[in-house]
């Protein structure tokens, strides 16, 4: 029985897709389902095929973001699990049978994170899981530090979206992937939710991927994704905390806000990071927040400690 589904999201990224593509056909693993989901590409994407892997093609008239786009992807996914991977990565061949590995250690792992490496620097992680602190900040965990460091089995805060695997008995009951994000921290606010309905997130390093990024096309930052990023930032903080613990927290959340906002100020998009702050605020009562009287007050507690001990990892570059 095929066991898991792989769902790519594509954008006008035909030559990276069809890199990608050719490094699944090689795993050691291949009885998968591939799911391409475009985002009404215009540049010859939908044209893609592969003569190896049982691969499905579903073209979208527009660009819908990435969470809509994963999330139909994981609607139509007859699997016991799904793997989410950028197009602009480059799968090790054990990619895939160290992902299935992972996740069926215990049943209570809700997903797991592959070890991300940079495009061209090729023993340096660009993404080894991700960090969530109470400053409100996410961090790519050991990003830009020697891969070699990060060679460990790890319990994360939330997996990457960008090359991850997901159990899908879990996933129908967290629910997918907000769609009001659009994109950046979906990832982060998915896994928040898992964990506080007592599931584990997991960083299995055998599962490697080399990501070409934003930071070797030189556009990690835009307009764009500030505003998304900063006003994402406000929707994971409201619904995942109660709010006895969003007041305790407030302080630190400012503190956040402000030095993040300073940050951007520097960089010349201190407006959109302001605009997205304020958006985010605005939208709180709109969203949909967590069952918190469903969960017990311990896990609370358990977050807490681990996003105060996440400003010191991200202090130190961990």
């Amino acid at each position: 029985m095929t066991e898991v589904t792989i769902v790519i999201p594509n954008y006008n990224g035909k030559a990276l897709l069809e890199n990608c593509i050719k490094t699944l056909e090689q795993q050691t693993v291949t009885d998968f389902k591939l799911l391409v989901i475009d985002n009404g590409s215009t540049d010859g994407s939908t044209s893609l095929t592969s003569d190896v892997l049982d691969m499905e093609m579903i073209a979208l008239g527009e660009n819908t973001g990435f969470c809509k786009a994963v999330n139909l992807g994981i609607k139509k996914t007859k699997t016991p699990f799904v793997i989410l991977l950028n197009n602009d990565t480059e799968a090790e061949p054990h990619f895939v049978e160290e992902l299935l590995k992972g996740i069926k250690q215990a049943e209570d792992i809700f997903s797991g994170s592959a070890m991300m490496l940079d495009f061209k620097q090729r023993d340096i992680l660009d993404n080894g899981g991700d960090l969530y602190t109470l400053l409100g900040w996410a961090r790519a965990r050991g990003k830009g530090k020697p891969a070699a460091l990060f060679e460990e089995e790890a319990d994360i805060f939330s997996a990457c979206g960008g090359a991850a695997i997901y159990r899908m008995e879990l996933l129908r009951k967290t629910g997918l992937f907000d769609e009001r994000h659009f994109a950046y921290l979906e990832d982060v606010d998915l896994g928040y939710r898992a964990k506080t309905m007592g599931y584990r997130n997991r960083y299995f390093p055998k599962a490697k991927v080399y990501h070409v990024g934003s930071a070797t096309t030189g556009t990690r930052y835009n307009e764009k994704k500030v505003y998304l990023a900063a006003r994402n930032s406000m929707f994971v903080a409201y619904k995942n905390m109660p709010g006895p613990q969003r007041i305790v927290n407030a302080p630190f959340l400012f503190t956040g806000v402000l030095i993040k906002w300073l940050f951007f100020c520097r960089k010349g998009f201190g407006k959109e990071y302001r605009i997205g702050i304020k958006e985010g605020i605005v939208a709180r009562h709109s969203l949909k927040q967590a069952d918190f009287a469903a969960q017990p007050s311990r896990r609370y507690v358990k977050l807490e400690i681990e996003m105060i001990s996440n400003i010191f990892r991200v202090l130190r570059g961990n």
